[in-house]
């Protein structure tokens, strides 16, 4: 079984946090929320969300994918934070599995991850001036490679079930989209 990281920043976009772990375990995919210091975290919205265990815990781990949510000041304490950025570095050497979306893809083109590679990002978040290598998209949802980028809460539901179709198939992520009742 796949086995997926989603950090938790002060400030996360609650929506997207909340549909990526939901629709990741409902394909039956095993998903970890890690909160960057122990304790609760609360989202943008003002949600507060018990995280499974702290990032310095959870990184005794080996992902499949980590999954980055966007929000502010989330997606720029998740920059900040240097355990991050070395993770999305040791997870691309290993062609695992980096997501994002809304403002987190900048987390990932810091990292020096989106460079030739077209994704997407909310209006702004990644800029073309900041981040010239970057190919930008206006699409709701992109995959380049092992990298896959979304625009934000909007597109989380799309997002997440491309993320579901990488890591089980197809079949998997109709069931689940099947089972949401989506027009």
């Amino acid at each position: 079984m796949a086995l997926v990281l989603v950090p938790l920043a002060e400030g996360f976009e609650d929506l997207e946090a909340i549909t990526i772990t939901d629709l990741l375990r409902r394909a039956q995919i095993e998903v970890i929320t890690a909160g960057l210091k122990p304790g609760p975290v609360r989202g943008s919205r003002g949600t507060i969300v018990v995280p499974d265990m702290s990032l310095d815990e959870a990184l005794g781990n080996k992902f499949d994918m980590i999954v980055l949510p966007g929000g502010q000041p989330g997606a720029t304490n998740l920059e900040k934070d240097s355990r991050i950025g070395k993770l999305l570095q040791e997870m691309s050497a290993n062609n695992k599995v980096t997501a994002a979306i809304c403002a987190a893809p900048k987390v990932l083109a810091t990292a020096g991850l989106l460079d030739g590679k077209q994704a997407t990002s909310y209006p702004g978040s990644v800029s073309a001036t900041e981040f010239p290598a970057v190919k930008l998209s206006d699409s709701p949802v992109v995959v380049d490679g092992n990298i896959v980028t979304s625009r934000g809460p909007g597109t989380a539901m799309d997002f997440t079930l491309t993320l579901i179709e990488l890591l089980a198939g197809a079949n998997v992520a109709r069931h689940v989209e099947q089972a949401l009742q989506r027009p």
